[in-house]
């Protein structure tokens, strides 16, 4: 049997923890083996090993039957392995053909820069591969599914036959995701070979041909995905039965908690990205919000927690006008937020666990007093939201954000916000990166937080988690509410439509 890399058995630690124990992956050539496990069980760290970031202490590795040292992403690249990082290393302000061609520059007499020769190259290996990446455009004006094409793209310029993608579907919405899976066909009728690091289920399912499932360091072993039931492929990952169904009674909802009246709010293009926006959340009810990414979902998360200033329309909380108080006072009036974007906007991620556990709580008692801060009460209550969300990390509250896998920062954010116990919770994407254990975990949470008689309003991409979760569904277009449905009598299609845009006749 021919492979084109063979992992064997890798060990590597960090500071406190044994991210990956004596692990065995093999990659065939011209399959796709999905590498699946919890948030941090050592997905990404096994893929850094193979990618060059990190050394392992044990194990060695095989390309195409020979051993290599790879002592850095060059030498990867050097052999043929390229890597599609889960936070995407691009320069904003630089254009998509500048960020592919950055530390191999193509050179004209050895000296300028020739970018136009880079820029046909990247045109043709857009149009052969099915990509349509703009080789011109800046990388802040394109959507996240366009950004990790060029990130992609980057490995293709630079001949890559081993791609690695981890959790390359975390940020893309559903018709993103299915034009991904044809440019991962298209990638397989090339000679290429792929992993896929991810812990959605039936993506695996879709695409892959292998599967090797690690938890907690350790590897559970590798089947053939034709064979394996989803439910199997997840007991394997968590180490136990895992239920996809929420659990919910009948909601009771009580007083509006949040109003907003005529709300409309430029995005930033500089047009109105929401028009006249109308909507109440009330106590014990979570309200979805479901559309495809960009009809102004992150303008009306960002008007009601006080980023974003309003062109007109109010907004209360518990019949306060809270229109033009600050981000602190809204916060005091009790309203949390778990943001779409964890490491911009989420946490601080070169401070550590528990100097996050408190960014909006340390100037209050008992976490500070005459302006000096109390650590050991600090400590307690990051402690406190660590436990009992499960967040993994090598030391505990005094691990630095940065070091944490996604899901665990995630996990991290969330405890934190419904510690404040607030009134109204604005959850965009919660789940966004989480394995389904976390997932079951987090929307049991969202729930319990509704049935305390508080307010949800959930904003996520996941169609099928707006309508599980939530008792009421608001859906946008274009920056215009199209109508309100009750979740549970409604279906994904219809929701679908009128997330397209066809309005519905009735409105409840």
């Amino acid at each position: 049997m021919e492979y084109v890399i063979e992992m064997l058995n890798i060990r590597k630690e960090f500071p406190g923890i044994v991210a990956n124990d004596d692990i065995t992956l093999t990659l065939k050539k011209g399959e796709i083996h999905a590498l699946l496990g919890e948030n941090g069980a050592g997905k990404s760290t096994l893929m850094g090993v193979l990618f060059g970031m990190y050394q392992p202490e044990k194990g060695k590795i095989k390309v195409n039957g020979e051993e290599v040292r790879i002592t850095n992403p060059n030498v990867a690249n050097r052999l043929g392995i390229g890597m599609v990082h889960q936070h995407f290393k691009l320069v904003d302000n630089f254009t998509v053909t500048e960020n592919i061609v950055l530390g191999s520059e193509p050179r004209k007499f050895g000296i300028a820069l020739d970018i136009d020769r880079a820029a046909k190259r990247i045109e043709e290996l857009s149009n052969h591969y099915g990509l349509n990446v703009d080789p011109h455009a800046k990388i802040e004006d394109i959507s996240v599914g366009m950004q990790q094409r060029v990130e992609i793209m980057k490995m293709l310029y630079r001949e890559a036959d081993v791609l690695i993608l981890d959790e390359p579907t975390a940020v893309l919405t559903p018709s993103e995701i299915e034009e991904l899976m044809k440019i991962m066909r298209n990638l397989l009728k090339e000679g290429k070979s792929i992993i896929i690091i991810t812990h959605k289920l039936k993506e695996i399912k879709a695409v892959a041909d292998r599967c090797t499932v690690i938890r907690r360091g350790k590897s559970i072993g590798t089947v053939n995905v034709s064979e394996t039931s989803e439910a199997s492929l997840a007991e394997m990952m968590v180490g136990r039965h895992v239920s996809f169904n929420v659990n919910k009674k009948e909601s009771i909802p009580g007083k509006v908690v949040l109003n907003i009246e005529n709300v409309s709010v430029k995005n930033n293009r500089k047009v109105l990205g929401l028009k006249n926006f109308s909507l109440d959340v009330k106590t014990g009810e979570i309200v979805g919000i479901a559309g495809v990414e960009g009809n102004g979902q992150s303008e009306l998360v960002e008007a009601i927690t006080g980023l974003r200033k309003l062109e007109n329309g109010q907004i209360f909380i518990n019949g306060e006008d809270i229109t033009h108080l600050p981000i602190r006072k809204r916060i005091e009036k009790g309203i949390a937020h778990i943001p779409e974007d964890r490491q911009k906007r989420g946490l601080v991620l070169d401070y550590t666990l528990q100097s996050n556990m408190v960014l909006e709580v340390y100037n209050k008692q008992p976490f500070s007093k005459f302006g000096l801060l109390n650590y050991n009460k600090i400590k307690d209550y990051a402690k406190k939201i660590i436990e009992s969300f499960d967040v993994r990390s090598g030391e505990g509250t005094s691990s630095i954000a940065r070091t944490l896998s996604g899901g665990n920062q995630q996990k991290a954010i969330i405890g934190r916000e419904l510690e404040l116990n607030p009134d109204l919770l604005i959850a965009v994407q919660p789940t966004r990166g989480l394995d389904v254990g976390s997932i079951e975990y987090i929307h049991k949470r969202l729930i319990e937080h509704r049935d305390k008689g508080k307010a949800v309003l959930l904003v996520s991409l996941e169609l099928d988690e707006v309508l599980q979760l939530s008792d009421r569904i608001a859906i946008v277009n274009n920056g215009e509410l199209i109508g309100v449905v009750n979740a549970s009598e409604t279906n994904e299609n219809e929701v679908g439509l009128m997330m397209a845009g066809v309005s519905k006749e009735r409105s409840v």
